[in-house]
């Protein structure tokens, strides 16, 4: 089978996922891609440029069987364009994030335009896909609401039939790459945050919960990691200049020494104001990190039941807290991590792949 993946934004999660199922992917899989810069540009035109770029694969290669756009996809648009080129092939659109559900930067300010486009490329399509139950839950709760906007026409009786095709697969994650670096033990504990250096993710509470830490004389040591900005957080930089040699690594890592980094974190913790699937933790969780988070967002879905009062957090005071626990209980907290790194394995490309497959097999078939 010839699947097509539209990623109008391959950077981030969002290459990790188009790479990833075509490299595990048993059929053959082309990536059509423009690079991640100019979010909003991409949501509103990239549907132009990839469709056009869809009909050259089509005639160099031959046609394919499945399309499988992302959320930064406007796919009713694109279905348009491509309407002679697609022939009788499946739609299918991968919701990575939504644009109700994403919280607005203190740039920006609330735009319809883009919630709409994941509604429209959801009510064309003959799969949508989310990548946590959470996620498909928290949209089909909150677009009767966004419909509800309107002044007539508001397209109620669509949302039944697009729940009904909608299905929840996992981000493929490549932990193999972690199973060969051995786990370092130290005198001192290690700290590791490894998400995005931006504003969603609670850069600000970090900071608070490190400098309180350090106020208290935790002894411990950081690991800020992560996928940089040009400009990196005010409370960042102030947090480097507070912590002095507490702070073992800033910034950006290249592959093999972000996997060193994971291999000797003791603990990773995330503040995150939005969060549909959580890659980065992920790995850090697989790689043996003792992971301390929100009790909310995706979290609750990723942490087995059992593991809840350890390891997820209900304020500030409760995240400071639970990090110093896993400082002075290091053998207890490893052997939750162990624990909890296994349910992680479910994630990885190995097993997620098929499932995807079959998904999309089965998409094809329909049409």
């Amino acid at each position: 089978m010839r699947i097509a993946v539209v990623e109008p934004y391959l950077g981030g999660s969002h290459a990790s996922w188009a790479l990833g199922y075509q490299a595990a992917s048993s059929h053959d899989v082309v990536v059509l891609s423009h690079t991640d810069r100019f979010w909003k540009w991409r949501m509103h035109g990239a549907h132009v440029t990839l469709a056009r770029e869809l009909e050259a694969e089509v005639e160099r290669n031959g046609p394919v069987d499945v399309v499988v756009g992302s959320s930064m996809l406007n796919g009713a648009g694109f279905l348009g364009l491509a309407r002679r080129t697609l022939g009788n092939a499946a739609f299918v659109i991968y919701m990575h994030e939504n644009q109700l559900g994403y919280p607005l930067s203190p740039r920006d300010k609330a735009d319809l335009s883009y919630p709409m486009i994941n509604w429209t490329s959801m009510a064309v399509a003959d799969l949508v896909i989310f990548n946590s139950e959470y996620h498909r839950r928290e949209w089909f709760e909150e677009v009767p609401r966004f419909l509800r906007q309107f002044p007539d026409y508001q397209q109620q009786s669509f949302v039944p039939a697009v729940e009904r095709r909608s299905v929840v697969l996992p981000v493929g994650v490549d932990l193999a790459r972690f199973d060969a670096a051995p786990r370092r033990s130290r005198a001192v504990a290690r700290i590791l945050w490894n998400q995005r250096w931006e504003y969603d993710k609670g850069t600000a509470d970090l900071a608070a919960a490190m400098t309180e830490l350090d106020r208290r004389g935790v002894p411990f040591e950081l690991v800020l990691a992560g996928e940089q900005f040009p400009t990196d957080p005010d409370e960042f930089v102030r947090l480097r200049e507070g912590l002095g040699g507490k702070l073992v690594h800033y910034g950006w890592a290249e592959p093999d020494d972000y996997v060193a980094l994971l291999a000797s974190s003791d603990v990773v913790v995330s503040t995150a104001h939005h969060e549909f699937f959580g890659i980065a933790i992920t790995e850090a969780v697989y790689a043996g990190a003792f992971p301390v988070l929100p009790n909310r967002l995706v979290y609750p879905e990723r942490i087995p039941e059992r593991f809840h009062d350890r390891c997820l957090y209900d304020d500030p005071e409760q995240l400071v807290t639970k990090v110093i626990w896993a400082i002075e209980n290091r053998a207890n907290a490893a052997a939750i991590a162990a624990e909890v790194g296994g349910e992680m394995a479910a994630a990885d490309w190995s097993v997620v792949a098929d499932r995807y497959d079959a998904a999309l097999i089965a998409a094809a078939g329909e049409r």
